[in-house]
């Protein structure tokens, strides 16, 4: 005796399975696009005057403090920005593009956190210009390779910047910090808002 067949699945039901399948790996294979280009430009005019501001610093500690002060501050304009980029794209922050981005991202941002306190408690001050070139390097290549293609070569760009710091002379890395914080974030910022909308 046969088993009596199940009813067909309707067809709407098969149609919304097709289409969440189909937005799930779009959503996977899409690249991150809420960099926020003109964030990175306001990023880059605060480091050009921080690296002025810190070149001047009598002490170590009041160097540290005012690239300490510009860090936040960066986090603070990029964050934001990124936000609003998203929003008016309609595009969520931690979207599977934007999860990967941020994931990939953090690890050598935090890396660099960790050993900027390990030098400051040594008071080994003089290759944090370098040390925080090539972290963040790291991890805007790393985090680039789910965004647009620009964003990878300006991570690479900050490595080859700090990989020069380390091996010129600890007065220049204020001006090592300039070019890469100030000038390269102006310069690929103005690229992503150009070619990839704000």
């Amino acid at each position: 005796m046969l088993a009596p067949m199940s009813a067909p699945q309707p067809l709407q039901d098969r149609a919304i399975e097709n289409l969440r399948y189909i937005r799930a790996t779009m959503e996977r294979a899409g690249s991150f696009t809420a960099v926020p280009g003109w964030g990175q430009v306001a990023i880059g005019c605060t480091a050009a005057v921080a690296a002025v501001v810190a070149a001047r610093q009598p002490t170590r500690f009041a160097w540290t403090a005012t690239w300490a002060v510009e860090c936040l501050l960066a986090v603070v304009l990029g964050g934001w920005s990124m936000v609003r980029k998203a929003r008016a794209a309609n595009d969520p922050i931690f979207s599977g593009p934007g999860r990967r981005f941020s994931l990939s991202f953090l690890p050598p941002f935090l890396a660099g956190a960790m050993l900027t306190i390990a030098l400051v408690l040594a008071g080994d001050t003089a290759r944090m210009p370098a040390v925080w070139l090539l972290l963040y390097g790291a991890g805007v290549t790393t985090g680039g390779a789910f965004s647009v293609r620009v964003v990878p070569v300006m991570g690479l760009c900050f490595m080859l910047l700090g990989a020069a710091a380390l091996f010129t002379p600890p007065p220049w890395g204020d001006w090592w910090m300039g070019a890469g914080f100030g000038g390269l974030h102006i310069v690929f910022g103005a690229i992503i808002a150009r070619r990839y909308g704000g």
